[in-house]
């Protein structure tokens, strides 16, 4: 999606994305079964106007005008946010510059840092503040938001967000109720014209439970799932509580269980450090560093088979899979629970920013108190907490982990059963103790789908995405951060500082720096895609 307009007139429609209730809505709209989603989009407008929001029911980032319904442009995007929509006003042309790829936009615009967009690459980062795009002149349309471009701006505001309620069904209906929900979400995801839809199995709960699912559904044609290694990752894997055991022998389970067709995906060393800058390109912005680039290259590879996966994004945000839901030391402490090493993120201030270590711990704060600003307040202590967590998982970290799923696939179209935004909402007022049946992680969800899984994966305990473990990456990566360092014409040492970043090569500490997913080969990662992203867009410090 992209578009630039200024005050002319004259129909616009822009879109990206797909709805899972087309059929009805075609259905509601008198359109032919044939219609695509963005006709189904512009009917749905013409009918209903701005309302046409509450009807649809998928993954989307908009913008519309249609002269003989307003002469305003009226952008939308997802309630869960799982495609993006950036914007900028150019203030030369008076343009309004939008597009769901802000690579784009930076091909009509000049990018431009500011002190907080630093504060957002050193401190934040890989994440962001909602609705910062990390430019001073780009801004983003936040999940669950809409807007109407009028008078040179976009006057944004919420059209949905988490309703908070008394959960009334017992714990045997909950359950049933989950299973309802996530069988639903499932199921309209599995469609698809040509009826190429492959899973993302890592042998994981969430992955095995869609598996299942999808298993059963295609019945006699069988499915066909991929997972991601990387080479010699079974000769260096150090087991750790964050990731007990590696994915192979549950894979296997599955392989087992049902009727799948599976293959593995192996990564080189060599190419997984390359394509760091091809990540960077994907996302228009540094990210997830190697969780990034091994995704764009798993993604690559399925492409050239299926156009359809379902991946199992999204549950450990609403059913309370992440340590930080479990572990009641982290989860009463104050700030932002995937990112603990404060001290560390201070330290990587340099060059002309250094002095913007003296305000890091404010800066975050406010960020995170403005984050649980909406949040209602449960008079109950733990459940208060229950659903702030929920709320920052989902509006903060997962916002990550969407716009990788996103940007990494490239042509491949991922869903993400778990991102169904009823689901979501019903999970919301779910009382912790049903969550956490049998003190487990996503206690609920095994019990809805225990049935439909072997008893190794039932009991599994939770790993995040593999990484790898191979020492040659390690290597890899901090040479290339050294050479950066060590060349004085680098853009990085203009806001980061070259003793911190040479500490961080020649100790590799172990930091958590975004939860267990980035380490310090994901850190010093990380760094090399921040110069890369300096140079490749001719960015300007202001």
């Amino acid at each position: 999606m992209f578009g630039e307009i200024n005050n002319n007139h004259g129909d616009i429609l822009a879109f990206e994305g797909e709805f899972y209730n087309a059929a009805e809505l075609r259905g509601e709209l008198g359109l032919r079964s044939d219609c695509e989603h963005c006709g189904i989009l512009r009917a749905a407008y013409i009918k209903w106007g701005e309302a046409c929001l509450a009807k649809l029911d998928g993954v989307f980032a908009f913008a519309v005008r249609v002269g003989s319904i307003n002469n305003n442009l009226f952008c939308g995007r997802d309630r869960l946010g799982l495609k993006s929509f950036f914007y900028a006003v150019d203030i030369s042309s008076g343009k309004f510059i939008f597009a769901s790829d802000i690579k784009l936009i930076l091909e009509k615009i000049t990018g431009e840092l500011d002190e907080q967009s630093v504060r957002e690459l050193i401190l934040i980062g890989p994440g962001r503040t909602p609705g910062c795009a990390i430019f001073k002149n780009i801004s983003e349309l936040e999940p669950g938001h809409c807007g109407v471009f009028s008078g040179g701006e976009l006057k944004k505001y919420k059209y949905w967000d988490l309703r908070e309620f008394a959960h009334g069904d017992n714990f045997n209906q909950t359950v049933e109720r989950v299973r309802e929900l996530v069988l639903d979400a499932i199921t309209r995801r599995l469609y698809s014209d040509n009826k190429q839809v492959c899973t993302l199995l890592s042998g994981g709960l969430d992955s095995s439970i869609i598996t299942s699912v999808a298993a059963r559904y295609f019945g006699e044609r069988g499915l066909v799932s991929f997972s991601v290694d990387y080479a010699d990752n079974s000769k260096y894997f150090n087991a750790s509580a964050f990731q007990p055991e590696r994915d192979d022998k549950y894979i296997e389970c599955m392989k087992d269980y049902i009727n799948i067709t599976h293959h593995q995906v192996i990564l080189d060393t060599r190419e997984l450090a390359d394509a760091l800058y091809d990540a960077v390109d994907a996302r228009g912005l540094p990210g997830m560093a190697d969780i990034d680039a091994s995704l764009l290259l798993f993604c690559r590879h399925i492409k050239k088979y299926f156009p359809v996966a379902l991946s199992g994004e999204g549950a450990d945000e609403i059913f309370g899979g992440y340590p930080w839901f479990r572990d009641k030391q982290i989860r009463d402490s104050y700030g932002f629970p995937w990112s603990r090493e404060i001290n560390f993120r201070k330290s990587l201030f340099g060059g002309d920013f250094a002095y913007l270590s003296d305000t890091a711990e404010s800066y975050i704060n406010e960020r995170y108190e403005h984050a649980l600003a909406d949040v209602s307040r449960d008079n109950n202590k733990e459940e208060a907490r229950i659903k702030e967590l929920f709320n920052l998982n989902l509006k903060w970290f997962a916002q990550t982990l969407l716009e990788r799923q996103d940007k990494m696939s490239g042509d491949l179209n991922i869903r993400a059963p778990f991102c169904d935004y009823k689901l979501v909402q019903y999970l919301y007022n779910i009382p912790w103790e049903y969550k956490n049946h049998n003190n487990i992680e996503k206690g609920l969800l095994r019990e809805a789908f225990r049935d439909m899984l072997p008893p190794e994966i039932y009991g599994r305990k939770k790993s995040p995405y593999p990484k790898t473990y191979n020492p040659a990456y390690l290597s890899c990566v901090s040479k290339i951060l050294a050479g950066i360092i060590n060349n004085p014409s680098s853009p990085l040492l203009k806001i980061a500082d070259k003793h911190a970043l040479a500490n961080l090569i020649a100790l590799a500490p172990d930091i958590k720096f975004y939860g267990q997913l980035m380490n310090a080969p994901q850190i010093i990662a990380y760094f090399v895609q921040i110069n890369y992203w300096l140079e490749r867009y001719n960015i300007r410090l202001v």
